[in-house]
């Protein structure tokens, strides 16, 4: 079996990929966030942005208890109907109904004839695209509620900017320096005062958890996307298992030599080999024994699929 890489090395090459290659799309089914039934499968007019096709939401709600039950896993599901009829909305509510981590991946068969490989490759690549598998791994942080961020830049232009930033938790407060890369971070995520953060102190990666409580009333009006956290306690500095969820694929493209974790910055991969492949499955498999890991079943709705049958 070929090495692979580790789960740090590997969940850090992802997230610089993903933070160069994520872009907001706002689509004709971006704002499905499921299919809008109740506890008992019944239907909810105009619920999680569905409306209509009654029988057909009704029926997917039955599959998606089956797959969280493990009857149906590794089952096709044929949904038939003229164009515009709904078939991409209910496949991609399925998907969110199943949970905001299921990867969902939506392919045209066209797609499949286009591509600068093999049928069977197009087809493989996108199945093991939605197979996602959460990897847990504790790592150190910093995280508390910003005081004060002060960022200098030198009046001539020219010369490296320097900054500190003073956090706080319930029981501490400490400013620390800021390096470069930090700062830059922090510029990106328009981090500022009241804002709730928290810091990787191997990848120097800042998440906004959202605003502190003590500043709900700094604004008249805030956005419906502003959410409010309660100031964290404790110390500044512990250490926090972190979730991160990644698909087969990109595990697949990050440990293939001859393209690289290059390849999901261009979306060029190539075919992959299937030592690769095997490495992978071996690999995820030990993890899931360790109890590293585990795999989320995903959705793949391929339209048009009568032209690859």
């Amino acid at each position: 079996m070929m090495d692979t890489l580790s789960i740090g090395d590997m969940t850090s090459a992802l997230t610089d990929a993903r933070e160069i290659t994520h872009m907001e799309r706002v689509g004709a089914h971006s704002h499905i966030r499921g299919l809008g039934l109740d506890e008992r499968l019944e239907i909810r007019p105009q619920c999680q942005g569905m409306v209509g096709q009654v029988a057909a939401r009704r029926a997917a709600g039955i599959v998606v208890k089956m797959i969280n039950e493990g009857k149906i896993a590794g089952r096709a599901v044929l949904l038939a109907g003229p164009p515009g009829s709904g078939k991409t909305a209910i496949a991609m509510g399925i998907s969110k109904a199943l949970g905001s981590d299921t990867p969902f991946i939506n392919m045209a068969a066209s797609e499949v004839f286009s591509l600068e490989m093999s049928k069977t490759e197009a087809l493989t690549q996108a199945l093991r695209k939605a197979i996602g598998i959460r990897i847990k791994e504790e790592t150190e942080i910093i995280e508390g509620e910003v005081v004060e961020i002060l960022i200098e830049t030198p009046a001539s232009a020219v010369g490296q900017r320097t900054g500190k930033l003073t956090l706080k938790t319930t029981e501490m407060e400490t400013i620390y320096e800021l390096g470069q890369k930090m700062i830059d971070n922090c510029i990106k995520e328009k981090i500022q005062a009241g804002d709730v953060v928290t810091f990787d102190k191997a990848t120097g990666r800042i998440v906004k958890m959202g605003r502190s409580f003590s500043r709900a009333r700094d604004y008249d009006a805030t956005g419906a996307q502003t959410r409010f956290v309660q100031c964290p306690d404790g110390e500044l500095q512990k250490r926090k298992e972190v979730v991160h969820v990644v698909s087969i694929h990109e595990m697949d493209v990050i440990n293939s030599r001859a393209q690289g974790f290059l390849a999901l910055f261009s979306g060029d991969t190539g075919e992959i080999k299937s030592e690769i492949r095997e490495g992978i499955n071996v690999k995820v498999g030990e993890w899931r024994e360790e109890g590293k890991a585990e795999v989320v079943p995903g959705v793949l709705f391929i339209d048009e699929v009568c032209q690859v049958m």
